[in-house]
């Protein structure tokens, strides 16, 4: 079966008692033991809820996976995986991640001995140098978030399998419907199932899917060490935004494609990041790899006072943390999903202070684009004003 027809078709669609639909909420936190010898699938609700596994056994079927897993938020799923390591491991990852991951990686995971050397990993070369004798993984966002930066998986997978490392890709911005990287040769694939899987900005909600049940198991153990479930009704809220997840997508990508050529004409803005653009430098790879360019972009105002008045401007998309909804989102990275990163190293990635990001939803795009023009027309005429009332002071 094709993708569209497995959203809906995947073994969890239908409630196998009694027929219904839509998986019910099984809202209990414990279960009765009909056999002390012989316990039940579920006893407790924290190690396993059904709800919840059809969630899992579902993100774990989209991603050609063995075994899936589901969190409360995208941030308990990339902890809990980096619970993996121990003191005196080493991680290679890469240098154009989210700020929340940067943040774990930089002041959570040092204290517990877990070193992590950033790289640009769209350069092989430089990920293979920065391993160690102590290395265990490499851990990739691509596309990265936000300027989109693409990273070759088949062939990081490959280096990781020469030194015997385990590959984990944050999968978030692509979803299972436009990229796989499990069958490209990664280990674990990451989401943060809040964006374009739940798609609706209802729910805070984290996936893994790995392809090894032996690591699936170790993970799974984790998952119930630590705690950080997701609840039966966020699972059933995700649940319930994985089956539009093409038809979304589809149409949010057509539109970004759209705006990404629009944005570009647009006198004012300097750069605009969409990998679907033929002069993005991952143009080429990111068709090989995937089967599209999804629909987030960036584009850079120039500077801080520009970039906020586009924001004080815009009518359509809302001016808000996270992505992939149906409606469009207009983020400011530096005061947003990157104010985690000291602003050295926010610049050192391309991250400045003029640089918006934009998730593109379900409106018509010549209406976001005409909003988007009228914004930034009227952020120049902000700064216009602005620089003439300086001359006269």
């Amino acid at each position: 079966m094709r993708f569209g027809t497995r959203l809906l078709h995947n073994g969890n669609e239908v409630d196998p008692h009694t027929g219904a639909a839509s998986i019910p909420l099984y809202q209990a936190s414990t279960y009765h033991q009909f056999d002390l010898d012989h316990p039940g699938a579920f006893d407790y609700a924290r190690s396993g809820n059904p709800t919840r596994q059809a969630l899992e056994q579902t993100i774990a079927a989209l991603e050609e996976g063995e075994r899936g897993l589901a969190f409360a938020s995208g941030m308990a799923a990339i902890s809990t995986v980096f619970l993996l390591f121990s003191s005196g491991d080493h991680l290679v990852v890469s240098k154009d991640l989210y700020g929340g991951t940067f943040r774990m990686l930089t002041e959570v995971l040092p204290r517990l001995g877990i070193e992590a050397t950033f790289v640009d990993t769209t350069d092989l070369t430089q990920v293979e140098t920065a391993i160690r004798p102590h290395t265990r993984a490499l851990y990739v966002e691509t596309p990265s978030n936000p300027t989109l930066k693409v990273t070759d998986l088949a062939g990081v997978a490959a280096i990781a399998k020469q030194y015997g490392l385990l590959t984990i890709v944050d999968n978030t911005f692509m979803t299972p419907y436009l990229q796989q990287p499990l069958t490209l040769g990664a280990d674990i694939v990451v989401h943060s199932a809040t964006k374009f899987i739940s798609g609706h900005s209802d729910v805070v909600s984290g996936l893994v899917a790995v392809k090894d049940p032996v690591l699936g198991d170790r993970l799974a153990g984790l998952q119930n060490a630590f705690g950080a479930v997701l609840g039966v009704n966020d699972s059933w809220l995700t649940l319930r935004g994985l089956k539009t997840l093409k038809a979304r997508l589809d149409a949010s990508s057509a539109s970004a494609a759209r705006l990404a050529r629009g944005l570009k004409e647009i006198p004012g803005i300097e750069r605009v990041y969409y990998t679907g653009l033929p002069e993005h430098e991952g143009h080429e790879l990111q068709n090989a790899q995937a089967k599209g360019h999804g629909a987030v972009l960036s584009f850079d105002t120039g500077s801080a006072d520009r970039a906020k008045a586009v924001c004080d401007h815009v009518r359509l998309p809302i001016v808000a943390v996270s992505l992939g909804a149906v409606e469009s989102i207009l983020s400011y990275p530096a005061k947003m999903s990157h104010a985690a990163m000291p602003r050295e190293e926010r610049l050192q990635r391309g991250v400045t202070d003029g640089l918006l990001r934009l998730s593109v939803g379900l409106e018509d795009p010549d209406d976001l684009l005409n909003d988007l023009e009228q914004a930034i027309r009227a952020r120049r005429l902000v700064s216009v004003n602005t620089e003439w009332r300086a001359s006269i002071v």
